[in-house]
């Protein structure tokens, strides 16, 4: 059984984490399985447009497989998990976490790899680590506090509590929160609406979020101006698109 599905929509490859049983408890393996999609589709910028990666069953992910860490997991690399969740993070494609029910932990710091975090009013994101003598390791002190802020990211690591959908969204843990059995409908918008705008901006403007990261205002300004990759190759037939359909409507 694959332990990470795909499935190509319109444009947009859709990932699902695919542990029902365990709740999409996080593995070496289901990491492996991950880094060959992302891998993958790094290079289909052609044919796809947009990620989506969300979980089968009743959640996201309750977090990292603690039997995998009692069991003294097998890593083919060091730091293979947050290796993985560098490389979703940085595709040329934007990317949106879809998340339902279980975002714990390690399913957060997954999470917190997408460009747009799509919640459910039912989905439960906590940080856990320190229940568990844990720190970690694969982007949560550095992702959360960019999301939340520094004082917020603080409050959750040391609570552990449980956030749910609507105050995710309302403290920026999540951009949007829809009704749990609008999920699936509200998430095909939204990646319509991504996707009908140009492909080649999404992919240059992210490269300019991502390299001008904690840059000084006039470096990033100039990073913008003499490193962007300015006009795209469907400029002129989108403003002519344009043009013709506001010719059409006040004809």
């Amino acid at each position: 059984m694959s332990l990470v599905l795909r499935e190509d929509r319109d444009g947009a490859a859709i990932l699902t984490l695919n542990r029902p049983d365990k709740l999409n408890a996080l593995t070496v393996a289901l990491f492996g399985e991950l880094d060959a999609h992302v891998r993958r589709i790094a290079g289909e910028t052609d044919k796809v447009g947009l990620v989506v990666l969300k979980g089968a069953g009743r959640c996201f992910s309750a977090g990292h497989d603690l039997s995998d860490i009692a069991a003294g997991e097998k890593l083919p690399e060091p730091f293979f998990q947050s290796k993985v969740i560098e490389r979703l993070a940085d595709l040329p494609q934007p990317v949106i976490t879809a998340v339902h029910g279980h975002c714990y932990t390690g399913g957060l710091e997954l999470a917190l790899s997408g460009d747009i975090v799509f919640a459910a009013e039912g989905a439960r994101f906590a940080d856990t680590h320190a229940k568990w003598a844990l720190t970690p390791v694969w982007g949560m002190s550095q992702r959360l506090p960019r999301r939340v802020g520094t004082y917020r990211a603080r409050e959750l690591m040391l609570t552990c509590r449980t956030v749910m959908g609507p105050e995710a969204a309302s403290i920026g843990l999540a951009d949007f929160c829809v009704p749990d059995a609008e999920f699936e409908s509200r998430l095909a918008e939204l990646c319509g609406q991504v996707l009908a705008n140009s492909w080649f901006s999404h992919r240059a403007n992210k490269r300019l979020l991502l390299e001008t990261d904690g840059m000084a205002q006039k470096d990033g300004l100039a990073h913008e101006i003499f490193r962007g990759a300015g006009r795209g190759p469907d400029m002129e037939a989108r403003i002519a698109g344009f043009q013709n359909k506001t010719l059409k409507q006040g004809a």
